[in-house]
């Protein structure tokens, strides 16, 4: 099992095509074993990764756990709080890899750092010295003391990633958890044709399509597409009015089928134990599901669909730059940042 961990994450190294996090063998090896909890597996990575900091990058990378910066999370590039790949050495950015690992399954994680290799393509097309276009522009921060049993999170964030974790009293709750990809899909160069996000994509139009004509025009709630995921960066996710679109329960089988497979794919990007409660969420919602779109539902039209249920939300837009730029999001509507849980552990301990 180890040896298995340990060659994907070197082969998934060079798929992305560059060193983000330096040479070697990582750190993190059997980062999804059943035998150990989601929890405990964040709980050691994190406190590896602060015991190799010096006392500068400590105070940059550890915040108590109530303060205002957990939640001021973000998707564009800009500069953030936490320490940077950029200023980190090569052990130290292994055990972030593996940091960063523990809260993603494989799929995810190759997800992330290959979101992080398109600073290079974006490098180039921008003619950009670096200091914008960096795969090092990616922060990592931890919020109180991890530990199996307290109340703690951590967050890694750049430039179209923002992956969000809180741990209490060993329960973890994800999100927000942001993926973007630009471009998404790259057309020229030696990665010609590579699609990060494939899945998040076609399995939308898939789901668009399998609807008859009526039910495309129930789904399709704009005929121009929304510029942007319409929560934003927002700390709490919600959507003004009713759910619209097209509910789960006028689908057929086959149809519904193409809706689970999607909400999946968004699922997956966890590893097992979370992914399990993020299904679970999906099945709790039974047939209240909606299902909206606006755009045009040609591969290279401007797009945008969202999935809404009572507990969660999905989003995805892919409209700038010639319709090859995509955002996408799994929100918690009541459990970002673990709200949820927070509420309920503060009320108890009170008592």
């Amino acid at each position: 099992m180890c040896m298995k961990r340990r060659s994907f994450l070197w082969s998934s190294a060079a798929l992305v095509g560059v060193g983000v996090f330096g040479q070697g063998d990582s750190h993190a090896d059997c980062l999804h074993s059943h035998s150990v909890p989601t929890a405990s597996l964040m709980t050691e990575c994190a406190n590896r990764f602060l015991a190799t900091l010096d006392a500068q990058h400590r105070v940059k990378a550890a915040f108590p756990f109530d303060t205002d910066e957990r939640l001021n999370w973000h998707f564009i590039p800009r500069e953030r709080k936490g320490v940077p790949l950029r200023e980190m050495a090569p052990y130290q950015k292994h055990l972030a890899s593996a940091l960063l690992a523990a809260g993603l399954s494989q799929k995810g994680y190759i997800k992330a750092v290959t979101i992080m290799s398109l600073e290079e393509v974006l490098k180039i097309i921008e003619n950009d010295s670096g200091e914008v276009r960096n795969p090092e522009n990616y922060y990592f921060s931890v919020f109180g003391t991890p530990s199996d049993t307290g109340t703690w999170g951590y967050r890694v964030e750049g430039h179209h990633l923002s992956q969000n974790y809180t741990v209490v009293n060993g329960d973890v709750i994800d999100g927000p958890s942001f993926f973007g990809a630009n471009p998404a899909q790259i057309r020229e160069g030696p990665r010609k044709g590579m699609r990060t996000l494939a899945g998040e994509d076609d399995l939308g139009f898939d789901l668009i399509h399998a609807l008859d004509e009526h039910q495309q025009k129930v789904a399709i709630v704009a005929p121009i597409a929304f510029p942007e995921i319409l929560t934003g960066a927002s700390r709490k996710a919600a959507l003004k009015g009713q759910p619209s679109g097209l509910s789960g329960s006028t689908m057929n089988v086959r149809q519904f089928d193409a809706l689970m497979a999607l909400m999946k794919e968004y699922a997956r990007n966890v590893p097992d134990e979370l992914a399990e409660k993020r299904i679970a969420q999906i099945n709790k919602a039974g047939r209240n599901i909606y299902f909206a779109w606006s755009g045009g539902i040609n591969r290279d039209d401007p797009h945008y669909y969202r999935i809404q249920t009572p507990s969660f939300l999905i989003e995805l837009d892919d409209t700038q730059d010639e319709a090859n730029h995509i955002h996408s999001v799994w929100r918690d509507l009541t459990g970002d940042f673990g709200q949820d849980i927070l509420k309920q552990h503060y009320e108890t301990s009170h008592r």
